[in-house]
C-alpha cells in the first residue's frame, strides 16, 4: 500500500520523533511510504529506512500566496484572536487544507492514490483543518483536557475532530476523547486505539553509539521536555529524599530549566544532579543508566517508557492518566508508583540496589513496527 504520514515539523521531540518512526514503521512493513512536514528545522529527526521518501510543502507561505489565505489569517489574527483565544488556527487553517488538497493531487498525479494518510499530532490538525479525506486517520498523541464547556470549546472541536477518523495512541487518550465528546458535542466518524511503534532494531543501532559526555559511574536518568507537564520539580524532590548517591541525568531542555536547576541548588543535590541538555540520539544515555525513571503529570503514552526498555534499562514510573498502564502491564506492573514524592523516593531508592535486572524484549511485542503499521493500512 502507498502510505503517507503528515506532520507539522521534524523537530526533536517526541511526536516528531514518532512520525518518523512511523513512516518507518511502514516502509518495514512493506509498503511505499512517504512522508511530509509543513515546516524545515534544523537538525530535523530523519528516517532510518532509505526506502521512505521526504517531502516537504510550505504550507503557511503557499497559504498566503492565494491572497485568500492572507485575507482569512489577517482576518483572524486582527479580529477573531483577540476576541476567542487560541482561535488563529480557524482562519489559517481554511486556506491551509485547499492548498494541502492541490498539493495531495499532484503528489498522486506523480506517485498513484494513496491508500492511507496520518496525521500526527492537533497542531498538524490545525494547519489543515479544512480538508476531509476518508483515507484520512488524525491521530491524537496526548489526552484531552475538558475543563471548559463553553461554546469556543465546542466550534474547536467541531473544527478539529467532528466526523473524522480519530486514532488514539492509548486507551487512556481514548477514554478522554469519550469525554470530550460528552462535553463538546463532537461525533467522529470513528475512533480507534493503535500504539506508538517502538523502533527496536533501530533504537540498537543508535544505543550503542559512542557519546562523550556520558558519565562513567551508575546514573539515574529521565528524558523529556523540561516543563511543567514533565514534573522533574517532583523527581529532584524524590531523589532529593531518597538519599540515593547515583547521580541523577536530565536529558531535555525547556522552559522550566533555570527553575530546576535553583531547586537541585535549594535541595543540596546540584552536584549530583546533570542537565544534560537536549541530545539528538538519547539512547546511548538510556542504555547505559541504571535506572530510567518517569515524574510526568500525564502522558499520552509514554514512548520514553518503552525505549528505556528497548535499550535494557529498568522502568520506574509514577502513575498519571494516560497510556503508560499499556506499557508497564504483567510483570512490569510493579513498575508503576504513586504520585508523590515520598512513594517515589522509596522506589528509587529499592530499585538501584543490587544488580541491572534483565528486561525482556517480549515485553515490547504490542509496540513492534510491523504490528503497527499493519492496524493502520488494515483499517477499513
Amino acid at each position: 500500500m502507498r502510505t503517507l504520514v503528515v506532520v507539522r515539523s521534524l523537530k526533536m521531540g517526541g511526536m516528531e520523533r514518532v512520525a518518523v518512526n512511523l513512516a518507518d514503521a511502514f516502509a518495514q512493513a512493506g509498503n511505499e511510504s512517504h512522508l511530509l512536514c509543513f515546516r524545515q528545522v534544523d537538525k530535523p529527526f530523519v528516517p532510518e529506512h532509505s526506502e521512505v521518501e521526504q517531502h516537504h510543502l510550505a504550507l503557511r507561505w503557499w497559504s498566503r500566496l492565494t491572497g485568500i489565505g492572507l485575507f482569512l489569517e489577517l482576518l483572524a489574527r486582527l479580529i477573531l484572536n483577540p476576541l476567542v483565544k487560541r482561535s488563529l488556527f480557524i482562519g489559517t487553517g481554511i486556506m491551509g487544507g485547499v492548498v494541502f488538497r492541490l498539493w495531495l493531487k499532484a503528489f498522486e498525479h506523480r506517485h498513484g492514490r494513496v491508500d492511507r494518510i496520518v496525521f500526527r499530532g492537533i497542531g498538524t490538525f490545525e494547519l489543515v483543518w479544512s480538508f476531509r479525506d476518508d483515507r484520512a486517520r488524525f491521530v491524537l498523541e496526548n489526552i484531552l483536557h475538558v475543563g471548559e464547556t463553553n461554546w469556543r470549546r465546542r466550534l474547536f472541536a467541531r473544527c478539529l475532530y467532528h466526523r473524522r477518523h480519530l486514532v488514539t495512541v492509548s486507551q487512556g487518550v481514548a477514554e478522554s476523547v469519550r469525554e470530550a465528546m460528552r462535553a463538546w458535542h463532537f461525533r467522529p466518524a470513528s475512533l480507534e486505539v493503535i500504539a506508538n511503534p517502538c523502533p527496536l532494531e533501530s533504537i540498537h543501532r543508535q544505543m550503542i553509539k559512542p557519546e562523550p559526555d556520558l558519565p562513567e559511574e551508575p546514573y539515574i536518568v529521565n528524558v523529556a521536555r523540561l516543563v511543567p507537564a514533565k514534573d522533574q520539580a517532583l523527581l529532584l524532590r524524590a531523589y532529593a529524599r531518597s538519599g540515593v548517591v547515583l547521580p541523577l541525568v536530565l536529558l531535555g531542555d525547556g522552559q522550566e530549566r533555570s527553575r530546576l536547576e535553583a531547586l537541585a541548588r535549594e535541595l543540596g543535590i546540584d552536584e549530583r544532579v546533570i542537565f544534560a541538555g537536549q541530545r539528538a540520539n538519547p539512547y546511548p544515555w538510556m542504555h547505559h543508566a541504571r535506572l530510567f525513571v518517569l515524574s510526568s503529570r500525564f502522558e499520552g503514552m509514554g514512548i520514553v517508557l518503552f525505549e528505556a526498555l528497548a535499550c535494557g534499562t529498568p522502568v520506574l514510573s509514577v502513575d498519571c492518566p494516560g497510556g503508560i498502564r499499556e506499557i508497564l502491564k504483567g510483570e512490569l506492573e510493579a513498575s508503576i508508583v504513586p504520585h508523590d514524592e515520598e512513594s517515589l523516593a522509596e522506589d528509587i531508592r529499592a530499585a538501584v540496589k543490587g544488580e541491572k535486572p534483565t528486561v525482556k524484549e517480549s515485553w515490547l511485542d504490542d509496540f513492534r513496527p510491523e504490528t503497527v503499521a499493519n492496524r493502520f493500512v488494515g483499517q477499513s
